[in-house]
């Protein structure tokens, strides 16, 4: 494949005036299950990830940060699903989707294409910045959007108290070798767990932590690695003594590894870690277990899953948006020695 951008248009055909539409059956969007904050957060990350969006990108932008605006209550908590009769249909919480929401919040404050963009992005941050959450993930993804916001506003309050929240929520991470992981099972986007670690020690002057989340990824990226190339763990999870590989092998969680490899060589400066980022690229062109590519480079769509002998047939948000992302570092890394 030639690939020279990362490509939007099965995006664009899942976005409508509303925000980004969760499913979809091959291409075609499934308005039945309509739409979902972790959807459009991911969606606002990655648009305002480059360097020179189209008009069309801008405008997708536009209505991913008013859904979250909408989706976001005064007291900083965040709803998730809004069905396609324009409804929610949960109550506002503090699961993932607000950890993804305020990862888009911050990354649009701090690289939205407009002035606009940034403004409110950068208020409605410090709105959702006011609470916390119980859950790893959640706090991880909370911890993306506060590196961000950091990276702008060195002070900011309430970037500052997410971090020192994730490290506490994450928990200590076991010395044991075989087992450096502070659950005692891999499950998603585990990648984002070290990398929040990463984030939080380099921001907070804690060296520990961040030793602690470097050596948490290195970990990460070898038992996800095999015979040279990702070979991640399985949509139920992964723990010691299970067979590998193991399928069905999900893009998010490639996604987050290439996210962390990428945020591990700017802290450290150490380029080796970018071989994270390219044998990411390299997993959704076809250098993987069943030797066929997760990029349809036919619709510009992410396949939603790899299983032993195929791929998924449909395409849907969170496959096609992490697909963008690994290709959004791959085709601007400076390649590892």
């Amino acid at each position: 494949m030639n690939i020279e951008a990362a490509p939007f248009r099965h995006l664009m055909r899942m976005t409508d005036q509303i925000g980004l539409l969760e499913h979809a059956e091959g291409i075609v969007p499934r308005h039945e299950h309509g739409y979902c904050v972790d959807d459009v957060a991911r969606g606002l990350v990655v648009v305002c990830r480059e360097h020179a969006p189209s008009q069309e990108l801008i405008t997708a932008a536009r209505r991913y940060l008013y859904f979250l605006v909408q989706a976001l209550a005064p007291d900083g908590k965040v709803r998730n699903r809004l069905g396609y009769d324009r409804r929610w249909h949960d109550q506002p919480g503090t699961e993932d989707c607000w950890g993804r929401c305020l990862w888009g919040l911050g990354t649009a404050a701090a690289r939205g294409p407009t002035a606009g963009i940034r403004e409110e992005a950068y208020t409605c941050f410090g709105r959702a910045a006011q609470v916390s959450s119980p859950w790893p993930h959640a706090m991880a993804f909370a911890a993306l959007g506060a590196a961000e916001m950091l990276g702008q506003w060195p002070d900011h309050a309430g970037a500052l108290a997410l971090l020192d929240g994730a490290i506490s929520v994450i928990g200590r991470t076991p010395a044991a070798e075989e087992w450096p992981w502070p659950q005692p099972r891999l499950s998603y986007a585990n990648a984002a767990i070290a990398e929040a670690l990463i984030i939080a020690g380099d921001k907070l002057g804690r060296p520990q932590v961040r030793s602690d989340g470097l050596r948490m990824l290195g970990w990460l990226l070898r038992v996800e690695t095999r015979n040279g190339h990702l070979s991640v763990v399985p949509t139920k999870g992964w723990s010691l003594g299970e067979a590998r590989p193991a399928f069905d092998q999900q893009p998010i969680e490639v996604a987050a590894l290439a996210d962390a490899c990428q945020r591990a060589a700017a802290v450290t400066g150490d380029t080796s870690w970018l071989a994270g980022v390219e044998m990411a690229m390299a997993w959704f062109l076809g250098d993987n277990d069943t030797k066929i590519p997760l990029l349809d480079e036919r619709t510009g769509g992410g396949c939603d899953g790899l299983g032993p002998t195929s791929r998924s047939r449909n395409q849907g948000a969170e496959s096609t948006l992490a697909m963008i992302s690994v290709m959004q570092l791959g085709l601007h890394l400076t390649p590892a020695p």
